[in-house]
């Protein structure tokens, strides 16, 4: 390929995502405009680990915070309490959970097309909550739709944040990529991240192909002034890459509408 595909996801889920393009032959450059770090421990976040067994759901939002989240449970929990039920909105978020806790995860089904906080608040288990505690583990910010709707349908909700986004400016080199538009597409999966970048693209980059991971984060990008979106059934590799693909070789379909 004689341009890059640019992407922002940090990481090992970046890393990840980097291998599976490189894998359909993809020249790939990483923005690293982002870091997570983990926040830490004071004794609330103490105290509620060691409660943990009070809680009857846990919702994960994403996969960094499942690793701080299992990490402290290890801390904790030689053997973890029974009787919780463990949500998350996404499938990597759900695989780090089993991994590293061995738990089972609840999660949207495949069909809903988009790895969102709406996708999740649609399972049937999450829509009558009364006199139910239910622990939101995320990182700092954010939207506040999941513990808003969940508080309305009866559940005593608590929000932990377990780490922070940390924002830099692209690299100059990265800066004169986007300026000029000299890459193939751009691929962002997060609302905040792409905020961040939009500060840096001008329309020659507007322009440019923007692989999105759901049509609420396609929105965004409209308002944004990105003009040539396409939308993935989802944020997992297999599913950028696909809509990456499509971007290329735009006979049949440029946006993947999802199911």
């Amino acid at each position: 390929m004689t341009q890059p595909v640019l992407i922002c996801r940090p990481g090992e889920r970046g890393e990840a995502l980097a291998s599976a393009l490189r894998t359909q032959g993809a020249w790939v450059e990483p923005l690293d405009v982002m870091q997570l770090e983990a926040l830490p421990e004071d004794a609330i976040q103490r105290r509620l680990w060691m409660d943990i067994d009070q809680y009857h759901k846990i919702v994960v939002v994403s996969p960094f915070a499942a690793e701080c989240l299992s990490a402290a449970l290890e801390r904790y929990w030689p053997q973890l309490p029974v009787g919780i039920d463990y949500y998350s909105v996404g499938r990597s978020t759900a695989y780090t959970l089993y991994e590293q806790l061995g738990v089972r995860v609840h999660i949207p089904a495949p069909s809903s097309g988009e790895d969102t906080s709406e996708a999740l608040l649609s399972l049937a288990s999450l829509k009558t909550l009364t006199h139910q505690r239910v622990l939101l583990v995320a990182g700092e910010g954010g939207r506040t739709l999941l513990t808003e709707t969940l508080e309305a349908r009866g559940a005593e909700v608590t929000r932990v944040e377990v780490y922070r986004r940390v924002y830099q400016p692209p690299s100059p080199t990265m800066q004169q990529r986007l300026i000029s538009g000299d890459y193939r597409a751009l691929i962002a999966t997060s609302g905040e991240l792409l905020e961040h970048l939009a500060k840096w693209c001008n329309q020659a980059a507007l322009n440019q192909p923007l692989i999105v991971s759901s049509h609420r984060l396609a929105k965004l990008a409209g308002k944004l002034g990105f003009c040539d979106l396409k939308v993935a059934s989802g944020a997992t590799p297999a599913a950028l890459v696909a809509a990456l693909d499509r971007s290329c070789n735009p006979k049949g379909a440029d946006v993947d509408q999802g199911t």
